[in-house]
């Protein structure tokens, strides 16, 4: 069976997602049904996305879909991501995260997705290459905290947006995911 479709070959990678508050239902749900479903909770969600309104009309060509048709979680442990921004001196309490297996979403249905850098603070044009199958050779390259990812966060200026995962891979989930397969994690 090849890597990318064997559910064991995934087993040994857990995803993050930090965990929001107010979740209904018994799924975690992309912002896209969101909107249909809760709308008040799309609202909230969707003000993460002021000021970068046309990434939610970005598609992801590997799922044939919206940004926001997608879950995202994070191959890499928000922990180390965390201490950097601890250790430039800012307090930032336990945050709450959600786990889960990455042999529990369907391959098919999901994707790496490679962030690249922001030139001068500028989002670069969409480049389908950068979204990869989600596959365990994939996701060992994927799941250690980027060095430039560590020194922008050591970085953060006092009152900044605490963004953890703006430039660390993410993999992409088109569906739901059942609230019962996730863990909780506080790092």
């Amino acid at each position: 069976m090849p890597e990318s479709s064997d559910p064991d070959a995934l087993r040994p990678f857990t995803l993050y997602h930090r965990a929001v508050r107010d979740v209904r239902g018994d799924a975690l749900r992309p912002l896209n049904v969101l909107r249909e479903l809760h709308p008040d909770v799309y609202a909230r969600e969707a003000a993460k996305y002021v000021g970068r309104e046309a990434l939610m009309q970005e598609r992801v060509e590997r799922l044939d879909c919206l940004w926001n048709d997608a879950l995202f979680f994070s191959p890499v442990h928000p922990g180390p991501l965390l201490n950097a921004v601890r250790a430039a001196g800012l307090e930032v309490p336990p945050v709450r995260f959600w786990t889960l297996s990455a042999a529990d979403l369907d391959p098919a249905r999901a994707c790496v997705h490679l962030p690249r850098p922001w030139p001068g603070g500028v989002k670069p044009d969409h480049d389908p290459a950068n979204e990869r199958p989600l596959d365990a050779r994939t996701l060992r390259a994927v799941s250690v905290p980027p060095a430039g990812t560590l020194a922008r966060l050591h970085a953060l200026p006092a009152g900044a947006p605490l963004i953890l995962w703006m430039d660390v891979p993410h993999v992409l989930y088109r569906g739901s995911v059942p609230l019962a397969a996730l863990g909780e994690l506080r790092a």
